[in-house]
């Protein structure tokens, strides 16, 4: 090969291996037909999507009961026992629901612990998303699976449970109902758990466990998935952040550990109006059933038991490949590369292969560049939510341009890495200059040693960097050949987490996928160092650069399928008799200013008592609204009393319209004692002070209008100071309104209390009245039916 022509050929080398890895992920090729009945079809477990997410089935709306009693069929056509367990929990985010959980079991021939498959069926509330994705993918998974598992008559020793939990969108009521009150739960070996926080890419497995990973690490392993896309980094920082599935209930509440399967790209969908079944990848969802037919076949049968370790695990994922060994081993390889690095160094300088001079001036390319990325791509995200505003309408963080702006900074980056070795390197001293990039990486693994000893597998390409380094100290020679296939590692270990970060964690990460993108070409110099016209090559990739962010520019309105996120509620305050719009937005549309006018003024004082949101959203703008004649709730004290020096008190909330949710506030100052809530206490609580953030107790979202009822005691000296928020997520249907109709490009903003007729009332403490035995919720039992719930669902 002549190396003229070298750069061309390792451009499209390193493009071409890209792309096969991105490839090698997930399915690629998804039949439209329904295939053999003995394997996962895609288009069957589509056609339970397409039932379920017909209609958003939040908990308290109709269509709610609908897709429970299409479960409670779809299992009882497979010839499976169902049951039902209902019940309310509070949650330690201070949610409070009634769930209902659809139950079946599969009876082994020989159990001592069960597996358990788990997906939520609810879908997300105030956005009017329908739950195709989330999770109705998971639950559409776990019905092929099983079916197809029923069909091939695979004989099985352990029991296998399956449990499509209710309220996970809440606060994983559902999953903490099973947990705590039902009788199967300490029968529980490990959980499979499918979930979804997008509606495309590749379906990543995270472990939850609260001793060591060994045994999980090692069990999955065997059960020989056949596209494996996971790694012991995810697992660790997953460790440390606050974890918000089902399979976190099971761990925390029961110590049973499982797997987590959930796909996040096109986050953007996420508990949106978009979560549809024309928005869901069938690929995505193919990837989600090769996961769970071995394991399913696996885990039926081997010892659950053997999945329990003290030990952790370093674990990554090659195409068609698990790889794994002990985190004892992490500290020693960064030692032995570290070791290595320094003979091979000490061998250069005996040779007069490498001098102290060229070595040092080759930190000046590497750093720069890392300088000049750094700033430029941090500043210039910046820069273009300035340009872009409505780039902030969508709270997850990644646009419907995401992937353009990737490709764009990646491209950035390497273009100014291609700048700075061009004008401070040259291919005479690039074994020289290779010596700070290995340096560098060194110095980061053995950081993460210490610090992240799950990151340690990023010790494996600078292993093959060291390699290449070495063939060259004693043959004092560079095979270009050899520079190719081992860059290899670099490219499959490293390059996923470039376009996952952003993704996962939204764009304003971006400068961060820059800086290991010149990371990752530094460990590559001894490709990109030879090629001849650096100057070239960096304009040429700034051009490319500038072609993706010109892509972005052209991708960045709405239209239908992405739509812009906007929000609208009715206000009204019973004690001011005053009414209000608001809404979280910072830009405006042509909806919202409908009612809030073109210069809305700030709206400060609703922020008083702040709704809980998962982004901490706050109202921003407001407007006075007309007065409608919206019944108030009664407000009944049961319980007022002075024992010494606590004063108990019993109250009890009744709507008088159709609601879904009440959110209870206290002044801070109030320490509330012994708090039950429709008859139940906090899950976990460690004594009898009530644990909240701010001023919230609670949220109560209301399944049949079934009224509130709270219990506690407090210090009688403290001013008795609450009050309620009652919504009703029915804005656009309340005859009271006359709510236009959004329009094909907008939808309600996700994560935030939207469309909502809201009454904002102070509870005043009033004389006890009596309670009466037909309406009081207090002290409910919890329904365990192991009968087969008769099917009311007539065709959906």
């Amino acid at each position: 090969m002549k190396k003229d022509y070298f750069s061309i050929f390792a451009g499209l080398f390193i493009s071409v291996t890209l792309a096969l890895i991105y490839f090698t992920m997930m399915p690629q090729w998804t039949s439209n037909d329904q295939g053999s009945l003995t394997e996962f079809s895609t288009q069957r477990a589509l056609n339970h999507i397409k039932s379920i997410s017909k209609k958003p089935h939040y908990v308290g709306s109709d269509n709610h009961e609908v897709v429970a009693n299409y479960l409670l069929k779809e299992l009882k056509k497979l010839g499976l026992q169902t049951s039902v367990q209902t019940g309310y929990t509070l949650s330690d985010w201070g949610n409070l629901v009634q769930s209902k959980n659809i139950l079946a079991r599969i009876k082994g021939s020989n159990s001592s612990k069960a597996l358990l498959l788990l997906s939520h069926y609810d879908s997300a509330p105030h956005s009017y998303s329908p739950g195709a994705s989330d999770a109705g993918s998971g639950v559409a998974t776990i019905l092929e699976s099983v079916r197809a598992f029923l069909y091939n008559k695979t004989p099985h020793k352990n029991d296998i449970i399956i449990l499509f939990s209710d309220a996970e969108e809440l606060g994983l009521n559902g999953a903490a109902l099973f947990v705590t009150q039902h009788q199967w739960a300490k029968q529980v070996g490990l959980v499979l758990n499918f979930e979804a926080r997008g509606s495309s890419g590749p379906s990543y497995m995270l472990m939850e466990t609260n001793n060591g990973n060994a045994g999980l690490v090692k069990e999955f392993a065997a059960a020989k998935a056949t596209f494996p896309v996971s790694n012991s980094l995810m697992y660790s920082i997953y460790k440390m952040l606050p974890n918000d599935t089902d399979l976190t209930v099971f761990r925390e509440q029961g110590d049973i550990q499982g797997y987590n399967f959930a796909f996040i790209d096109d986050h953007f969908n996420y508990h949106t109006a978009q979560d549809d079944i024309q928005h869901l990848n069938k690929n995505t969802l193919a990837h989600q059933g090769s996961y769970l037919m071995p394991l399913l076949n696996y885990f039926s049968n081997t010892d659950l038991n053997a999945a329990q370790s003290s030990e952790e695990y370093v674990y990554f994922t090659i195409p068609y490949t698990f790889i794994s060994y002990p985190f004892s081993w992490v500290l020693p390889m960064v030692l032995l590369a570290l070791a290595l690095f320094l003979s091979l160094l000490f061998i250069g300088r005996a040779k007069r292969l490498i001098s102290a001079r060229e070595i040092v001036k080759g930190f000046i390319p590497l750093f720069g560049s890392l300088t000049a990325t750094g700033i430029i791509t941090f500043f210039g995200w910046k820069g273009l939510l300035l340009v872009y505003p409505q780039y902030t309408d969508l709270l997850n963080g990644f646009t419907y341009n995401g992937h353009a702006y990737i490709a764009a900074f990646v491209l950035l980056a390497l273009a100014i890495s291609m700048v700075f070795y061009h004008l401070f390197s040259c291919r005479k001293v690039n074994i020289n200059h290779y010596v700070a990039p290995l340096f560098i990486w060194i110095v980061i693994n053995a950081i993460i040693a210490f610090m992240l000893p799950g990151a340690g597998f990023l010790i494996i390409p600078v292993y093959f960097g060291l390699f290449l380094f070495g063939v060259f100290i004693v043959t004092q020679k560079s095979s270009e050949t050899l520079n190719l296939i081992f860059s290899i590692p670099a490219l499959i270990i490293i390059a996923p987490f470039i376009q996952m970060f952003p993704i996962g964690l939204g764009l304003k990460v971006l400068f961060g996928s820059a800086l290991l993108t010149v990371l990752m070409f530094g460990l590559l110099l001894p490709i990109f160092g030879a090629f001849a016209k650096k100057g070239i090559w960096s304009i040429l990739l700034l051009l490319l650069s500038i072609g993706f962010f010109a892509k972005a520019h052209l991708e960045s309105g709405y239209k239908p399928g992405k739509a812009k996120s906007n929000s609208l509620l009715y206000l009204y305050n019973a004690d001011t008799d005053q009414a209000y719009w608001a809404t979280y937005d910072t830009n405006l549309d042509s909806w919202t200013t409908g009612y809030l006018g073109v210069n809305p003024k700030k709206a400060t004082n609703l922020n008083e008592i702040p709704l809980f949101s998962k982004y901490n959203s706050g109202f921003t703008y407001a407007a006075k609204a007309p007065k409608k004649a919206i019944p108030k709730p009664t407000i009944a004290f049961l319980e007022d009393r002075i024992i010494g020096n606590q004063r108990h008190v019993k109250i009890k909330i009744s709507p008088n319209r159709n609601v879904n949710r009440y959110d209870i506030f206290a002044n801070e100052k109030m320490i509330l004692h012994n708090l039950k809530a429709n008859g139940v206490t906090t899950l976990g609580r460690k004594n009898s002070i009530y644990q909240r953030k701010g001023k919230k107790i609670l949220s109560y979202y209301v399944v049949g209008n079934a009224p509130l009822e709270l219990q506690f005691s407090f210090n009688a000296a403290t001013a008795f100071n609450m009050e309620l928020l009652e919504s009703s997520f029915d804005l656009l249907s309340n005859p009271l309104f006359e709510i236009t109709k959004r329009e094909n490009w907008m939808m309600p903003t996700p994560f935030v209390l939207n469309d909502a007729v809201v009454i904002r009332q102070k509870i005043k403490a009033s004389p006890v009245v009596v309670n009466t035995l037909n309406t009081t919720v207090t002290n409910p039992v919890v329904k365990d039916s192991l009968a087969v719930v008769k099917d009311s669902l007539k065709k959906l």
